[in-house]
């Protein structure tokens, strides 16, 4: 089954013509158009499927500051400021709120790493309270238990994933821009080495700047134009329940299992960082450059199945500007959820608090989250090819920071001073070496 989703429509006509492409309507698409067209740039947004209907409405919903790392947490803070804003600026309501993210822990380590966050948070003006084990304990009564302690982050909040993405979407076409769904992007033409139009499906657009924020799929796109972007998905997999359950706070991490308030009342759940990695050539292809990342994360991930192949996305193929593409032959990305895992969940779920066994299971899923090897997305002007901009790798943080990332590449394009430093997430970065500082998430 797919995560509930708001569909919108399409703008009625692709245009001949454009300042800005920008090719993937999840959450950093969408943002990026949306501030560009309120810039008044003449901006077309391409999508294979529908918008939003992978990632960007498959993951957890929260926007968070808490436990980021330190690259990316300026991003963080300024997306929540501007989540605050779309609301605003839309009048439309996305479902944001500063909820407060709280954690809680009976491992002294896992407490430990947390007050050296908070102590580092300090530094750069980012609110976050430890609990005592009676503070902990009391905000996470519904659990029935004692804890030794946990974090509390009041600024930090959750968004609706079924519907915020679209509608920023549909504030693009407000704002003069074109959104083009069930359109997929077969490939770039090029002028004396730089960017000169994108071709469709439906047609081609003139445009010296391209933006490609293709989630899962941006490897794939890059390898047809020489460009060697080292990127790699798990399959997660998700459930939602019924609602029902009095007194769970909205956002909570709770180490067997992570809860989140949905708009219509009800709760997702996950465990956190739990994942299949189902082989693909574009796993083998860069399998040393995640080498690290997996000695990292290896006690949270299990092998997978040909799942990986059946969908399409990471595949080394080539194809013609002329031919269906795989993005035509998959419009989303809808993988086969992990049954087991979904059992454990729930299972974990409902140890954690009891009073969940009476609700249903209303709805699974699963997803495809994308990573760098060093857990950090490639932001930036790829130097082989001006005027292509990549924006991929968000390693299941692109929900909560996708507002100020799609900000920053505004910033960029229109040569204003970027919302926050891009040097960060350059991905020339990526040619130095696989064994760099891996992201602590």
């Amino acid at each position: 089954m797919s995560a509930p989703l708001l569909h919108i429509e399409s703008s009625p006509s692709l245009p001949r013509e454009a300042d800005v492409v920008v090719i993937g309507g999840g959450v950093v698409g969408v943002f990026t158009s949306y501030y560009l067209a309120r810039r008044g740039l003449k901006v077309a947004l391409l999508e294979k499927g529908r918008v939003a209907a992978e990632q960007s409405s498959r993951n957890w919903g929260w926007c968070r500051q808490q436990n980021r790392d330190a690259r990316e947490l300026p991003l963080a803070t300024k997306s929540l400021d501007l989540w605050e804003r779309v609301a605003q600026e839309t009048g439309e309501d996305t479902g944001f709120r500063r909820c407060g993210l709280l954690y809680l822990s009976n491992d002294e380590n896992e407490l430990a790493g947390w007050a050296k966050w908070r102590d580092f948070a300090r530094t750069v003006g980012v609110t976050t309270h430890m609990l005592s084990s009676e503070e902990a304990s009391g905000r996470g009564k519904a659990t029935g238990r004692k804890w030794k302690g946990g974090v509390f982050s009041p600024t930090d909040g959750t968004a609706d994933t079924s519907k915020a993405v679209p509608i920023a979407a549909r504030a693009i076409i407000a704002a003069g821009g074109t959104v083009h769904q069930l359109c997929a992007a077969r490939g770039i033409e090029l002028s004396a080495g730089r960017v000169s139009g994108v071709v469709t499906e439906a047609g081609t657009i003139r445009t010296k700047t391209v933006v490609m924020a293709g989630g899962a799929w941006a490897s794939s796109f890059c390898n047809q134009l020489g460009i060697r972007f080292p990127q790699a998905s798990v399959r997660s997999s998700i459930l939602a329940l019924a609602p029902g359950a009095a007194g769970l706070p909205d956002a909570l991490y709770a180490g067997l299992v992570s809860a989140t308030r949905r708009g219509n009342g009800g709760y997702t759940l996950a465990i956190s960082g739990r994942a299949r990695v189902d082989p693909t050539p574009q796993q083998v292809r860069f399998g040393r450059e995640f080498l690290p990342m997996f000695a990292r994360r290896w006690r949270s991930l299990s092998p997978g199945a040909f799942e990986g192949m059946r969908q399409g996305h990471e595949s080394l193929a080539k194809w013609r500007l002329d031919e269906v593409t795989p993005m035509e032959l998959n419009r989303t990305l809808n993988p086969r959820p992990d049954m087991r895992q979904i059992r454990l969940t729930h299972r974990r779920a409902c140890k954690l608090v009891p009073a969940l066994r009476h609700l249903a299971i209303s709805n699974v899923w699963a997803g495809y989250i994308d990573s760098t090897p060093d857990g950090i997305p490639a932001i930036g002007e790829v130097e082989s090819i001006p005027g292509f901009i990549l924006a991929a790798g968000f390693s299941g943080h692109g929900f909560g920071i996708g507002p100020g990332t799609g900000h920053m590449i505004a910033d960029i394009i229109t040569g204003r001073a970027p919302i926050v430093d891009p040097r960060p997430y350059r991905p020339g970065r990526l040619k130095m070496s696989a064994w760099g500082k891996v992201s602590e998430f």
